[in-house]
């Protein structure tokens, strides 16, 4: 038996080809209605960017061209502030300080902080109190920071040469010699970024599977072995981003150095941003202090750049 053939209305293929239209017209309009209410919502971000970073940025860059003393006009004189740093010694004796308290910094910072991390990630009593007692340091004011420290090292009443008298060993004074003063900035540098790192870490540990560390146990692999083989491989991306973070923060350091030594004794703790600061607002030469700013810019970038590099090589090591 045949079915009689559907026969298509007339203006049937019109209605069809309206409906997608309008549908389509609804879809553009929803679409262009969520694009302006993204844009509104990243509105303060990227205004703040703009204000606070692009712009700041240009203008350095700018002025670093410029003879500038923020009373008379800048005025243009090429690279001679590139020049004349590159000439200055004491912005290589600073660059030098700054590298040395990186080097005294960061590995030692990494170190303990993992070590606390693979620590307080066990299930052991009040780990959550221990959690908070060593993040505790990473957001307290450096102003705080400082003065509890600077009672630690005073040469007189300290609560650290009071320690040491306890064995016999003469008292130091510990920010005003000039072979212990960066060691000290360190100390406290690597004791109020601990927190920080180890929370990194932290989230890092527990981002890995227990199922690699059950089958690892079933092979007969003791704890040692684990963390060598399992533990640090599945945290290098972890590992370089602290890594990275530490060493932008470590090239950026002057609160401390500016509120316990200010520089001294002699240059022996001044950093590249203390001397960045005190030619801009102590000697008024803008311009230099800009193209300080820039060359510390170029050392952070290399740097980072070199570490990513290293990064994805050792992804594909591990993996």
């Amino acid at each position: 038996m045949a079915f009689p053939q559907m026969r298509e209305p007339p203006g049937g293929g019109r209605m069809r080809g309206n409906m997608v239209r309008t549908e389509v017209t609804k879809k553009k309009k929803s679409l262009m209605r969520d694009d302006k209410w993204a844009w509104l919502m990243l509105a303060p971000n990227v205004v703040g960017f703009l204000m606070f970073m692009l712009i700041p940025m240009v203008a350095t860059f700018v002025l670093s061209f410029m003879k500038y003393d923020m009373l008379d006009a800048p005025k243009f004189i090429g690279f001679k502030n590139y020049v004349d740093m590159f000439h200055d010694p004491i912005a290589w004796q600073v660059t030098g300080n700054t590298i040395l308290y990186t080097i005294l910094t960061v590995p030692v910072g990494m170190v303990l902080s993992l070590v606390l991390a693979v620590a307080l990630d066990q299930k052991i009593a009040l780990r959550r109190f221990y959690r908070a007692a060593f993040f505790l340091p990473s957001i307290t004011s450096m102003v705080v920071v400082a003065i509890v420290w600077q009672w630690i090292y005073n040469p007189e009443f300290g609560l650290l040469n009071f320690f040491l008298s306890l064995f016999g060993i003469a008292p130091k004074k510990w920010l005003i010699s000039s072979s212990t003063a960066m060691i000290s900035l360190a100390i406290v540098g690597v004791w109020k970024r601990l927190g920080y790192d180890m929370l990194l870490f932290l989230s890092g540990l527990q981002g890995i599977s227990t199922s690699y560390y059950e089958a690892a146990e079933l092979d007969g692999a003791s704890k040692m072995q684990q963390f060598r083989y399992i533990t640090l491989p599945l945290l290098t991306p972890t590992t370089f981003f602290v890594f990275v973070m530490a060493l932008i923060n470590s090239f950026q350091v002057f609160d401390q150095v500016m509120l316990m030594t200010e520089g001294g004794p002699g240059r022996t703790t001044s950093v590249l941003v203390h001397y960045l600061y005190q030619n801009a607002f102590q000697y008024f030469k803008m311009g230099y202090a800009c193209s300080l700013a820039y060359l510390l810019f170029f050392i952070i970038m290399i740097l980072t750049a070199f570490n990513m590099r290293m990064e994805k090589r050792m992804s594909e090591i591990y993996y």
